[in-house]
């Protein structure tokens, strides 16, 4: 089946056509297995669909119904028409002002944007938790790592790891999971010292734009280090 949503980016509007009405026929079966259902008072996938192909889209991008939707896809999945729920869903958040954005959110990827991490760590604060932490593992008491250490910026390693931001900032004894692996395993690795953020707030905020910057500074990590493989532990 064709695609009954147009998305228009450039005029800001989702464009339905008239074949929208007859393709959802408020069946249901995508509100009945949303877990999102009934979170926002008055909107359910079935009921936000109903509201784009009556032409009152604007009133979808501006309820909470597309941030409190988790794009998880089994609304989409379950439809017997095929309407591309997810794809509708997620332009509604493309098309929400910035600055109406979830606060969190925005202010992530903005973060990200300017410092290299959604939290905003400073560069020297993570390379001296590295090497902290490193030191941690090399003498622990109960499962001590002989000569480990944290390797950054280091080229020709064949994987370069990324990190959520909130590891470093508040759990950072989450990342020793991964270290015990690689170290066990002998594995030839890195991380860089800038841009290591592996949490893409634009995807989830529908901000593309920060979201394609973030993608591209990943892959020049890799490039610069001529590194193999990018490993995303998120």
């Amino acid at each position: 089946m064709q695609d009954p949503i147009s998305i228009d980016i450039k005029n800001r509007r989702i464009a339905t056509s008239p074949e929208l009405a007859d393709a959802c026929f408020t069946c249901g079966t995508c509100a009945s297995g949303c877990p999102a259902t009934n979170l926002v008072p008055g909107w359910d996938p079935r009921k936000a669909i109903r509201a784009i192909a009556l032409g009152l889209e604007q009133e979808v991008i501006d309820s909470k119904w597309p941030w409190v939707c988790t794009l998880c896809g089994r609304c989409q999945y379950a439809c017997p028409m095929g309407v591309q729920l997810i794809k509708t869903f997620r332009t509604c958040r493309i098309l929400r002002e910035r600055d109406l954005v979830p606060d969190p959110l925005h202010r992530g990827t903005m973060m990200n944007f300017e410092r290299g991490n959604n939290l905003g760590i400073p560069t020297d604060d993570f390379l001296f938790l590295l090497a902290d932490l490193g030191v941690e593992m090399e003498e622990d008491e109960k499962q001590p790592c002989p000569g480990f250490y944290v390797p950054v910026d280091k080229e020709g390693a064949n994987i370069i790891v990324t990190v959520n931001s909130k590891e470093p900032f508040a759990e950072p004894d989450d990342m020793k999971f991964w270290w015990r692996i690689f170290y066990a395993a002998k594995e030839d690795w890195t991380i860089s010292s800038t841009n290591w953020e592996g949490v893409n707030w634009g995807l989830f905020s529908g901000d593309d734009e920060n979201w394609k910057i973030q993608v591209g500074r990943v892959l020049e990590n890799a490039r610069r280090l001529k590194v193999k493989t990018i490993l995303y532990p998120e």
